[in-house]
């Protein structure tokens, strides 16, 4: 249990896949103007990653790897991500439409999301057996939520952003990514925090089991 809380907290805030691995940084940009559309795309990437998990590590580890394609784990991983994107698309379009309008472009993007695609990759890389299978899920649920945390989090700055006196050469895009690596710095002070729960075996990453 100790491993899998490690795991998990590890992959929200010490290894978070925005913050600290800057991956999905399109979405983070994109739709983190406004709260709403910000944790409708958080809970979106987090259901994607584990649900992706759980299809695409059992494929790896059991038919593409012993068989020796495993060069085929992009590729393969992609498709399945597609399929899970299209029927999120679906649902949303069909019963939460606001969202799904609010989302707009992005909501088909998660399908070549970098986030997405690198965690799952990831997991196969890190967690090498299908016993490991269950640190595998609780890596993507910990990423996915530190994605989504990562994106309210921006949401909240760019609002109080939105409500002060920006120099003009600052406006748009340029005060964006400058506030974006404040956030990012300021999640650096939490590796700390994570070796002072669990101790000196938290500070490595991914954690290995034995």
């Amino acid at each position: 249990m100790k491993e899998l809380l490690i795991i998990f907290f590890t992959a929200i805030i010490t290894q978070n896949v925005v913050l600290s691995r800057f991956m999905g940084i399109c979405p983070f940009l994109g739709v983190s103007n406004k709260t709403k559309s910000a944790v409708g795309m958080g809970f979106a990437v987090t259901a994607v990653l584990v649900l992706a998990t759980l299809v695409t590590y059992p494929i790896s580890n059991l038919i593409l790897i012993p068989n020796g394609l495993s060069f085929l784990n992009t590729i393969i991983f992609i498709l399945v991500i597609a399929s899970f994107v299209q029927m999120l698309e679906m649902f949303l379009r069909k019963f939460i439409p606001p969202l799904y309008s609010a989302l707009g472009i992005y909501l088909p993007l998660i399908t070549t999301n970098c986030a997405v695609l690198g965690i799952t990759l990831i997991n196969i890389e890190d967690f090498s057996t299908m016993a490991q299978l269950p640190h595998a899920l609780v890596n993507a649920l910990g990423a996915g939520i530190g994605f989504l945390m990562a994106m309210v989090i921006f949401s909240g700055v760019r609002t109080r952003l939105s409500s002060k006196k920006i120099p003009e050469s600052f406006k748009g895009l340029p005060i964006t990514l400058v506030a974006a690596a404040i956030v990012a710095i300021s999640f650096m002070g939490f590796s700390g925090v994570i070796d002072g729960i669990f101790g000196a075996e938290s500070s490595g990453f991914p954690f290995i089991v034995g």
